[in-house]
């Protein structure tokens, strides 16, 4: 039998991993906002590496880390953001990009959890239309460099969005 416990207190639910996005050009007016609905994240480094052939064998020489982030939802009626993300492609705007671990807590601030930042380009998008299903909507980030480790701010209602959905705009508080 396994013992769990070997490998610390719990095991990170997918839920517990929160992306907010927010378009560069809009940092002085908007915050970071979560995808509505969303399914499934994910973040892929990866690496390539070029050989060598040498009298005494192959040799390896990496070349520069990418990484790219996707992410998955169904599509909310009347979404803003996934159409400034959209726009934000066809114009070729820069998008900033928060993953925050709710599993994590930060030292020190309210609302602050260990996460990364992320500054990158949306590169593709695509609808899925199946006739009995909601319409799905996949996102492709290509990232620039490798993102920054950091305490990222997640509101009480996004850190709530994680569990049940609740819309974006402000509550006046």
């Amino acid at each position: 039998m396994l013992n769990l416990q070997l490998f610390g207190n719990e095991a990170v639910q997918g839920k517990k991993i929160v992306y907010l996005y927010r378009i560069l050009s809009e940092s002085a007016t908007q915050s970071g906002t979560a995808l509505a609905f969303t399914t499934e994240n994910g973040r892929t480094k990866s690496k390539d590496a070029d050989s060598t052939a040498t009298k005494d064998g192959s040799i390896r020489t990496p070349g520069a880390a990418e990484v790219e982030i996707t992410a998955t939802s169904i599509l909310k009626k009347d979404d803003e953001m996934i159409k400034k993300l959209e726009k934000a492609l066809d114009d070729d705007a820069l998008i900033e990009i928060w993953e925050a671990n709710l599993a994590e807590p930060a030292v020190a601030g309210n609302n602050k959890f260990k996460g990364k930042y992320f500054q990158g380009y949306l590169t593709e998008i695509e609808y899925t239309a199946n006739a009995d299903e909601f319409v799905e909507v996949s996102l492709t980030f290509g990232i620039n460099g490798t993102g920054a480790d950091g305490d990222v701010t997640v509101t009480t209602q996004q850190q709530e969005q994680a569990y049940a959905f609740v819309d974006t705009p402000k509550t006046g508080a």
